[in-house]
């Protein structure tokens, strides 16, 4: 109570209200808003069900294992984790794909007493459908449907009992008019035995102004309000042109009219100078609260300087009004706001948000849902005990397509830092561990402990199309343990390492950050800073102690 006191006399103090209603009423307006991105860091292609009176939230994993996380809130506001929905490896086999293949958009959604998901595996057999009774886990192995060809499915229950998968799919007579063009398509699904029945349909051809040769309608969605079926739909690839558009028909199977107004969500005819812009907005997803609001989830990016982002796409909310049967994103004016209104039931519980500063002293018995594998692992080659996590130095590089020995968690500030400290002795010049920056195979920077002319130093490696180049290095003492920190500072990385974990050495400043951006790197993904060891091609029988690892926003 007391606390909550001191923070009410703060932010009275400073919105300077001239009377007492004034500042109750600036305080209440304070205290019932929530801060976008609600997830920060690489959490795109949001998908949201209601259950009762609580929520639950997915995303997008690409090559990284375990897939999809799970979120739940009460509120809309604090989300928490509750778990993975493809942990185990026969449900999800990520070997020989690219970072940005896998796991595309994922859509959650629930009937009669079971959640689903349905999801595409790009690169592998397509996609399948799970199921779970409780969202926490575990979730079913995947029923594979070969008849849904395309991405981006998504499952709508109707009224009269018939089970629909919506998707994006080939132009007609798969013959396309235009490099993008692509349709969505409907099938009805028996949800029983889970299998397709009939064939797909097309309901919409080209996008929302055909006339304009849209490109990658995507993404869909079917609700059902006042009569009327609406498919609501990314539009114009997932960049800066990304948007979201919506149709409707009386009919599910259509036709679909386009709403005149298109699109519904968009940011970019915006001046690309305005000041901390939220770009490339679409891929969304609508829910009605408790309290009869609409509200939309959609991904979003934070550049730092003309488009240029490492945090990868995010999950942004924001309120949705129904105008004459539409509905339309009601961003407060044509900009995404860092910050809405929201009717709470109850007041915001004293819960820790998935944005906040996160440290783990490894001081469990397994890996915290936050970690992430590149790839599937197809052995343990890691372990928790007495507050250290131990990883063997196995030969698998971040180059290559399978997986290496590395546990990464998503870069979530535009200005912060991780750290992380470890014990590791190479005993050859191919044994490295220490601390990764990863964008991609031929995108990633590595601070890391080896040896040069069998001495200890501390390297920082850049990623090559083939490989790495040292772009700096620096002699030490030998000791049992070394701290390493990267820090973010929009457009730079800064890179630094001690002995004593005290006393902080630069080994490289200033060290260009767009190298890891989308625009740069290609792709769909984030940053991950990853705990990462290698021997480089060859077998080694080492191993890396990491005691600690700690993220920090500075901003």
């Amino acid at each position: 109570m007391k606390k909550c006191a001191i923070a009410m006399l703060f932010v009275i103090a400073v919105i300077g209200c001239t009377n007492k209603k004034e500042q109750i009423k600036a305080v209440k307006k304070q205290l019932n808003t929530f801060s976008n991105p609600i997830l920060q860091g690489f959490y795109p292609d949001p998908s949201i069900c209601k259950v009762d009176d609580s929520y639950y939230l997915i995303n997008s994993t690409f090559a990284y294992f375990p897939g999809i996380p799970v979120f739940k809130s009460d509120d809309l506001v604090n989300w928490k984790q509750i778990g993975n929905a493809l942990n185990r490896a026969e449900q999800l086999d990520l070997e020989g794909l690219e970072v940005s293949q896998g796991v595309f958009a994922p859509a959650i959604s629930y009937h009669n007493g079971v959640f689903y998901i349905i999801n595409t595996i790009v690169g592998g057999k397509n996609n399948f459908i799970i199921s779970a009774s409780d969202p926490a886990g575990p979730w079913s192995n995947p029923t594979w449907l070969p008849k849904v060809e395309g991405i981006d499915p998504s499952i709508f229950f109707d009224k009269d009992d018939k089970t629909y998968v919506v998707f994006n799919s080939n132009p007609p007579n798969n013959s396309p008019e235009y490099d993008g063009h692509r349709t969505i398509k409907i099938i009805e699904l028996d949800v029983k035995n889970l299998k397709t029945v009939g064939e797909a349909k097309i309901i919409i051809n080209k996008g929302a102004k055909p006339e304009d040769k849209p490109i990658w309608i995507e993404g869909p969605h079917i609700y059902n309000r006042n009569g009327f079926y609406y498919v609501m739909a990314a539009e114009g690839g997932t960049a800066e042109e990304h948007s979201e558009v919506v149709f409707r028909s009386e009919n599910i199977l259509g036709p679909y009219k386009s709403y005149k107004n298109n699109p519904i969500l968009t940011q970019r005819n915006l001046d690309v100078n305005r000041q901390n812009p939220i770009t490339s907005t679409g891929h969304a997803d609508i829910i009605k609260d408790i309290n009869g609001n609409w509200w939309g989830v959609f991904l979003g990016c934070r550049p730092y300087n003309k488009n240029y982002f490492n945090t990868g796409r995010e999950t942004f909310m924001a309120p949705v009004k129904w105008k004459n049967d539409w509905p339309v994103f009601d961003l407060e004016g044509d900009v995404v706001k860092d910050r809405y209104q929201i009717t709470l039931k109850k007041p915001l519980a004293n819960v820790q948000s998935v944005n906040a500063d996160f440290i783990d002293e490894f001081n469990t018995d397994t890996l915290a849902f936050d970690w992430l594998f590149l790839r599937t692992p197809k052995e343990k080659w890691y372990s928790l005990l007495n507050g250290e996590l131990t990883i063997k130095t196995r030969p698998e590089t971040t180059s290559g397509t399978s997986n290496p020995s590395f546990i990464g968690y998503r870069q979530k500030h535009l200005l912060g830092q991780v750290t992380t400290n470890l014990s590791f002795k190479p005993v050859s010049e191919n044994e490295k561990a220490g601390l990764i920056a990863f964008q991609n195979e031929t995108h990633y920077y590595y601070l890391c402990k080896s040896l040069k002319d069998n001495m200890p130093v501390v390297q920082l490696l850049k990623s090559t199309e083939n490989g790495t180049e040292e772009i700096a290095f620096t002699s030490i003492k030998e000791s049992d343990k070394i701290s390493f920190k990267i820090q973010a500072k929009g457009i730079y990385y800064n890179f630094y390492y001690s002995i004593n974990n005290t006393d902080w050495q630069v080994l490289n400043k200033n060290v260009d950050a767009r190298f890891l951006s989308t625009k740069q790197a290609g792709g769909f993904v984030g940053t991950i800073y990853g705990m990462y060891t290698t021997s480089s091609g060859i077998k080694s029988k080492n191993k890396a102690v990491y005691h600690w690892f700690k993220n920090k926003n500075i901003n």
